[in-house]
């Protein structure tokens, strides 16, 4: 292996990891020797000091780890300030419709809806601010209530839930049968 290469394996292996990563680890990753391993390491630090860059290789004890040097910190504080949107995915999205459209519902309904436990997605929609907990259902065990917040109506643009779209009757009964061949065929295996 050539030295930039072996040089590009160690800045991949430190990034990737994050927190410090031992010599011999490292060492072993490029099937070096160790004493060859930080020659090439403490070389790719000066390297680093020389051309400026934004990161730097530190040592940890006995180990090395990537990090940013501290005279960037305000620019990463601005971005950090500014974080960007969550990604919904298709599953929260799919859990978010139900309780939007069944409100006030429990997390055993949207499970019975969905066929799949969704503990992670409800805990995200909570994090995400989507949806709240509007109470406890006066039944056995005391479910919890899931209904949307109004972060949930400013991100879809509705002024309330009664503007949500309504669903088409005919492609409801399609959905309808969908969902019953589905349950037989998996009745039938």
């Amino acid at each position: 292996m050539k030295l930039t290469e072996i040089e590009a394996a160690i800045e991949a292996i430190l990034f990737t990891m994050g927190d410090e990563v031992s010599l011999d680890l490292i060492a072993r990753g490029l099937n070096l020797e160790p004493k060859v391993t930080k020659n090439i390491i403490k070389d790719l630090m000066v390297k680093y000091e020389d051309e400026n860059r934004g990161i730097k290789i530190i040592q940890v004890g006995e180990g090395f780890q990537l990090c940013t040097k501290k005279e960037y910190y305000p620019n990463l504080i601005e971005i950090a300030a500014h974080p960007q949107k969550p990604t919904i995915t298709e599953v929260m999205l799919e859990t978010l419709s139900i309780i939007a459209y069944k409100q006030p519902v429990t997390k055993a309904e949207i499970e019975k809806i969905r066929g799949v436990k969704c503990d992670h997605v409800i805990n995200k929609l909570l994090e995400y601010n989507l949806i709240k907990e509007l109470g406890r259902l006066d039944a056995p065990g005391k479910p919890i209530l899931f209904g949307t917040t109004e972060e949930f109506l400013r991100s879809f643009g509705v002024e309330g839930v009664d503007d949500l779209p309504q669903i088409d009757p005919n492609k409801l009964e399609s959905f309808k049968a969908e969902a019953e061949e589905e349950i037989q065929l998996k009745l039938d295996v």
